[in-house]
């Protein structure tokens, strides 16, 4: 947790009481979390305009874990379940980087069968971004897509999605990560510049607003980076996406996993006390996996 913003050294362990379940919600009692770029944005101030959350202040927004405890009205979760959730931390002040996590019961979805309860956080926000900006293309059997960070956390996310809803995925990469979006189902990899595509989609995963000449006239691109989204030219629709919390999108993702269709990508493991160091490997780049926290 933080008790100011600053530099990764802020990061601290502490205690503080274990929270009480409410109406509505569970107990989950940690497994794992994980290190976003949002994260790396509340703990230096940056965010802050859009942080109302007091300090000391516990950063996370993925959660994997089982339910120690339900409130009141909670019907879909027992005790013991296992389950991953993904808590929006910037305006719910309900971070996940904690041994236990009180939250609504409807954000959260039964944890993958199939993999580590610790390696289940790599899916909540990651794959949540993924499936909602894909979703947000609204894409057509056939059509074709660019994916620029193809191989990032969210970007091999949305190329396995991609693939699974029968687009011909074009994975936009550094030329040592070919292989790897090539594994990921990419039909197709360009690197650096490259030439125009002609494509029917983009999705920009890696703030990279230059890749919008790789979409023919008219067609359509989403990107998740605000702070560098494509300009719209050519006719071409340009749309922003911001991840929110759904307990039922979460759970069809879960099932992915489960069916061998949605591969969970973990990229290190670290210990509460730390996660400066998760921090700073973030901010350096070139992960190519979620970098987990465990209690």
């Amino acid at each position: 947790m933080i008790s100011e913003y600053g530099e990764p050294e802020v990061l601290k362990t502490g205690e503080l009481p274990v929270p009480e379940v409410g109406p509505g919600q569970i107990l989950v009692r940690t497994a794992g979390s994980a290190v976003n770029p949002v994260d790396l944005e509340v703990r230096s101030g940056s965010a802050r305009n859009n942080v109302s959350v007091p300090f000391p202040m516990v950063l996370g927004w993925d959660l994997s874990g089982d339910v120690a405890a339900v409130g009141t009205e909670v019907e879909d979760f027992t005790p013991g379940d296992r389950v991953v959730a993904m808590s929006a931390q910037m305006g719910t002040g309900v971070g996940t980087h904690a041994e236990y996590v009180a939250l609504p019961a409807a954000i959260a979805a039964r944890a993958p069968r199939t993999a580590g309860l610790p390696e289940a956080a790599a899916l909540p926000l990651a794959g949540l971004t993924a499936a909602q900006a894909l979703e947000r293309l609204s894409p057509q059997p056939g059509q074709s897509l660019v994916v620029t960070g193809a191989v990032g956390s969210v970007g091999g996310y949305a190329v396995q999605l991609a693939v699974l809803r029968g687009l011909d995925v074009v994975a936009h990469v550094r030329e040592q990560d070919r292989e790897q979006a090539e594994a990921l189902g990419a039909r197709r990899v360009v690197t650096g510049a490259g030439p125009g595509l002609d494509a029917d989609l983009l999705l920009d995963t890696a703030g990279e607003p230059a890749s919008v000449a790789h979409v023919r006239d008219g067609g359509r691109a989403v990107s998740i980076v605000p702070t560098r989204p494509p300009v719209a030219e050519r006719g071409i629709s340009v749309a922003m996406s911001f991840v929110e919390q759904d307990g039922a999108g979460l759970a069809v993702l879960s099932d992915l996993v489960d069916q061998e269709k949605l591969t969970l990508r973990v990229g290190g493991r670290y210990g509460f006390d730390e996660a400066a160091s998760a921090h700073r490997r973030l901010a350096a780049g070139g992960s190519r996996g979620k970098l987990l926290i465990l209690p």
